[in-house]
């Protein structure tokens, strides 16, 4: 099991390159995270909805993703409530203030031990992750996805803190003070992120050793090529390019930071794009210089809406398609592109019966009680491709979205499980669509960023595939972490056979 000091100390990070390394000395794999609070989410083959870190610690395991991987997902709607999905569908339950003293301690942790139960059934080796930090002392009476876990599942842990915010050392020396008897657990240290020359922190591995009584299992240094999707907000990569100088022979793509962004992972696709930036879009100011705005997903497009509306980034948005610019809408940011939004049965939020959208397509979105969540399949639809291009990705929404009498010049995008999906006006520069990972299809991709090249009189490229990046990111990160970490000690600790050790010289 990995656990860390923090947030963010690169629990998701380790996980992935053990669920990598497993798989490659033959083992079959499975990801686990008891209870994860995220609203990055995917769907499973059968609809199940679960952590999108667990489905990209799955694919790095070369394992089909499944609810079970991820039992209890809790998907903020503000800082005191959460959706529950248990077993991958919504749970009808409250996540506030009361959550911990009953649900964690009844249908919470028996779920939990049904996922155990099918993982010990089905796979050779988990790969365990917990959440936060396990010195949550006023949580830790009724947690269930650090200790909690480690002793139901009866696993050794180990305990990861991030050098590169500082104060690593006595986050690590703090929390195994404050474990009581789980200390006994924590069979190994791993020091993550570490910028510079790594043999001046020698010191600080004797020191910590010594003071602890607990092996440093190593220091993985700060990785920049390894290119793996973010658990959450915190773990953000949009940006790469400066919002005041447009660089000739790049293109400059604009993401809204929402305040309650979700799925922000379908963006990642355009990392593997050379000649591509990624400016996080907070103010007006910032949209001038872009060649297309994005307008990624939301936990709530009302209030999110009102953001755009509240910072004057709509206003902004709305100059800059008239001016010639391209917008793209996914799922919530789809909603918003549309003239308005009900939510008369507040679905979407607490307060507001209905907003104004964007009014760059010509439709509504009205919400109600049923949530879609499911794997979708098609091809595009709109004339503006020479050629059916097909698409795959998945729906996670609440709201239907309906064209308006005055959808002239206007077509649905995609064709998806035999249905229409999505609206684009004729030129394709306002677009929206429920479905996630649109943009990881290459060759949807590609035919996009080269009509945004083509309006910048930009060469055309061909597809990059992000199947083949993605890839050479999981060995890469396998392969630093044989470099770094001490792995023979963790299979040993594992209790794995004595044959497979020495992995660090595959």
């Amino acid at each position: 099991m990995i656990q860390g000091t923090s947030s963010d100390a690169g629990k998701s990070f380790i996980a992935t390159a053990f669920c990598r390394i497993f798989s490659n000395m033959g083992y079959k794999v499975c990801p686990f995270k008891s209870q994860n609070m995220s609203n990055n989410s995917c769907v499973t083959k059968s609809g199940l909805e679960m952590g999108r870190a667990q489905g990209v610690q799955a694919e790095a395991a070369r394992a089909e993703p499944e609810a079970y991987m991820n039992p209890i997902l809790l998907k903020p709607r503000k800082d005191t409530s959460s959706e529950i999905v248990l077993m991958g569908r919504v749970y009808d339950a409250p996540c506030d203030k009361n959550y911990y003293r009953f649900f964690t301690m009844s249908k919470g942790i028996e779920t939990v031990r049904e996922a155990l139960s099918l993982i010990d059934e089905k796979y050779d080796v988990m790969v365990c992750e917990g959440a936060g930090s396990p010195a949550e002392v006023n949580l830790n009476s009724a947690e269930i996805v650090n200790m909690r876990v480690a002793n139901e599942a009866d696993i050794p842990v180990l305990l990861v803190a991030d050098v590169d915010r500082g104060g690593a050392i006595a986050s690590v020396v703090g929390t195994l003070e404050l474990l009581g008897r789980d200390r006994e657990r924590v069979k190994g240290v791993i020091f993550n992120k570490f910028r510079g020359d790594i043999s001046l922190f020698e010191d600080a591995v004797k020191f910590t050793e010594e003071k602890t009584g607990v092996k440093v299992v190593g220091v993985m240094p700060w990785l920049e090529d390894a290119i793996i999707e973010g658990e959450d907000i915190l773990s953000l990569n949009w940006h790469r390019g400066a919002a005041a100088s447009a660089v000739s022979g790049k293109l400059r793509i604009g993401v809204v930071k929402f305040p309650r962004v979700s799925n922000h992972t379908d963006i990642e696709a355009f990392r593997f794009e050379d000649d591509v930036d990624i400016v996080d879009l907070t103010s007006p100011s910032r949209v001038s210089g872009l060649d297309a705005v994005l307008l990624p997903g939301t936990k709530s497009t009302v209030l999110d809406m009102k953001y755009l509306l509240d910072s004057g980034l709509a206003e902004a948005v709305r100059n800059f398609y008239k001016e010639g610019g391209t917008v793209y809408g996914l799922c919530g940011g789809y909603q918003m592109l549309g003239e308005k939004i009900d939510d008369s049965f507040f679905r979407d939020n607490e307060s507001i019966p209905e907003i104004e959208g964007l009014g760059l397509l010509p439709a509504v979105t009205v919400f109600g009680d049923q949530k879609t969540t499911v794997r979708s399949s098609g091809h595009t639809l709109h004339p503006s491709f020479a050629e059916r291009i097909p698409v795959e990705g998945y729906q996670i929404h609440f709201g239907e979205t309906r064209m308006t009498g005055a959808a002239v010049g206007f077509a649905p995008l995609f064709e998806l499980d035999g249905k229409s999906d999505g609206i684009a006006d004729s030129e394709l520069r306002a677009a929206g669509s429920y479905l996630h990972n649109a943009f990881h299809n290459d060759l949807f991709r590609s035919a996009w960023l080269n009509l945004l090249r083509k309006r910048r009189g930009l060469p055309e490229r061909p597809p990059v595939s992000t199947f083949d990046a993605r890839e050479e990111a999981y060995e890469a990160l396998a392969a630093e972490t044989l470099k770094h970490l001490d792995v023979d000690y963790v299979i040993r600790l594992m209790g794995l056979p004595a044959e497979r050790a020495g992995c660090g010289e595959m």
